[in-house]
């Protein structure tokens, strides 16, 4: 019978792995038990030989509350008073989700209103042009 990799999984920089397999495997991490933020898998497969593979996957958690923010960007440089709006709402869980507090409320952007105004400004002078025609 022939002999089988071992994978060892470790999340960031645990000593210890989360879960020591004969492969191939199927395995489920579960994200709940991290806090939200950047972490770090580490698949280290052990062949039969005592040879050594590594391979490091990076991802982001995000289980907490999602929190959505207007009025200011990432990395934005800002002086005085800033008006925010903060909206962070739950997802609830695999089997029931929350539509309460989902939605989050956005000022009408800049241009919306150029376009009004544009518009509006075409509706008169299309108007008046229109009816100096059937006076004429």
């Amino acid at each position: 019978m022939k002999e089988k990799s071992t994978i060892f999984i470790f999340v960031d920089d645990e000593i210890h792995p989360v879960a020591e397999l004969q492969s191939p495997v199927n395995f489920e991490l579960d994200t709940t038990r991290l806090v939200d933020g950047k972490h770090q898998l580490k698949i280290v497969s052990r062949d039969p030989s005592g040879k050594e593979g590594v391979r490091y996957i990076p991802f982001e958690v995000r289980n907490g509350p999602a929190i959505a923010i207007e009025g200011i960007k990432e990395d934005a440089v800002v002086d005085g008073v800033v008006p925010l709006m903060i909206n962070a709402y739950g997802k609830g869980d695999a089997k029931n989700f929350l539509i309460v507090g989902s939605e989050t409320p956005q000022s009408i952007p800049f241009w919306i209103f150029v376009l009004l105004i544009l518009f509006v400004a075409w509706g008169i002078y299309y108007g008046i042009s229109t009816s100096m025609v059937d006076l004429g």
